[in-house]
């Protein structure tokens, strides 16, 4: 099996193209999001799982270091990669009071309370220090969520 990544973008066209021979199982797998409690290399290469998500009480250790985060993720995404399919995954961590699943991270208050601050650059600048922790654990989504009209 040859992986998408592997081809050279311009010689990807056809292979876009051309159906994927999913079975249902597989299809199944790409639109299931797991939490990353019940999530490890065997379930998401077997079951060509599409999304992991570490909600707010899904975290491995609450003394993980970003690095130890990096590799998990990285095992994760190389387990989606070694699938039959070679898919990538999404990976995603709920971060709504910032990346507090993470040992020495920092934590914020909850968007909406951010919001009733009615400081626009101090709410752009928390989720900047946010993205900026996220990344560093190699976590590429974040799921924040929140509508705070108050301004």
């Amino acid at each position: 099996m040859m992986l998408l990544t592997e081809i050279s973008p311009s010689d990807r066209g056809p292979h876009l193209r051309s159906p994927l021979p999913h079975d249902i199982g597989e299809k199944i797998g790409q639109m299931t999001q797991i939490d990353r409690s019940v999530a490890s290399f065997d379930v998401i290469r077997d079951l060509s799982n599409g999304s992991v998500l570490n909600g707010g009480d899904s975290a491995p250790s609450p003394d993980w270091t970003p690095s130890m985060w990096a590799d998990m993720v990285d095992g994760y995404q190389r387990a989606a990669l070694s699938s039959r399919l070679g898919i990538p995954m999404i990976y995603g961590t709920d971060a709504v009071h910032g990346h507090n699943n993470v040992f020495g991270s920092t934590v914020f208050p909850h968007n909406i309370g951010l919001g009733a601050t009615r400081d626009a650059d101090l709410v752009l600048r928390i989720g900047k220090a946010t993205a900026l922790e996220i990344r560093g654990t190699g976590i590429p989504y974040a799921f924040a969520p929140c509508l705070a009209v108050s301004f």
